[in-house]
């Protein structure tokens, strides 16, 4: 692993490790790594996970996403059945008590996990400074919670040691798509109910999951990897 090399390099060396890679995307990061990408190769592959509680101006921006790059995005969704019966069994808002893992479970775990296994590589825009539990994010590794014993899953952090600052100024530099509710003051954008914008000095997570402590604001994708790596 090479933790000093450019985002840049990080993809190139996914695009040649392995035949099938795609990269995950709901943020201002995900744009920065499908710029980059869409510079390296004409045949990139993106996906972005739909929860069904997304921003109207999150869907407004997937949308804005496909045309300025001219790609196809892959939009998953979850088990119709899987929601239903959480929503009937717990009702819409159950993670302000329970806590959000459960739902995030239904809406974004188990649909990652039917979607990666047709792929060798995906994509992520990580940050160490994200939060407590990326502090120890690696610019590539074995993805042990979403590979099988059949198929070994790698996963690529190309922002790995990049900070908020950084990913901003490629966005102003190369004129980079972004999601409308960073403007009104949300850095870190998820699901509606889980989302609101951050207060003066706060940190860019803490509009996520906010009811919650700073080590718990992980929704699955990344917690097993980052606690391992």
């Amino acid at each position: 692993m090479i933790e000093t090399e450019r985002p840049q390099d990080t993809i190139a060396r996914a695009f040649e490790a392995h035949g099938q890679v795609t990269i995950s995307f709901s943020g201002a990061e995900d744009v920065v790594l499908i710029d980059m990408a869409c510079n390296l190769s004409e045949a990139v592959n993106v996906f972005s996970l739909d929860t069904g509680r997304l921003h109207p101006e999150t869907y407004q921006f997937i949308e804005q996403v496909r045309e300025h790059y001219g790609i196809e995005i892959d939009v998953i969704s979850p088990d119709g059945a899987a929601v239903g019966a959480l929503v009937k069994e717990k009702g819409l808002y159950s993670f302000y008590e329970d806590g959000h893992q459960e739902c995030c479970g239904v809406r974004k775990i188990d649909p990652l996990r039917r979607y990666l296994v047709h792929w060798d590589a995906w994509i992520t825009g990580q940050r160490k400074d994200q939060s407590p539990t990326r502090a120890d994010v690696p610019a590539s590794q074995l993805d042990t919670a979403f590979s099988s014993d059949s198929r070994p899953l790698h996963k690529y952090n190309p922002l790995a040691n990049w900070c908020s600052a950084d990913v901003w100024q490629y966005i102003r530099d190369y004129d980079v798509p972004y999601n409308k509710l960073h403007g009104r003051g949300f850095m870190s954008i998820g699901c509606e109910p889980c989302t609101r914008a951050i207060r003066p000095n706060e940190h860019e997570r803490a509009g996520r999951w906010w009811w919650e402590e700073a080590t718990k604001k992980e929704c699955g994708l990344h917690m097993l990897n980052v606690s391992e790596s």
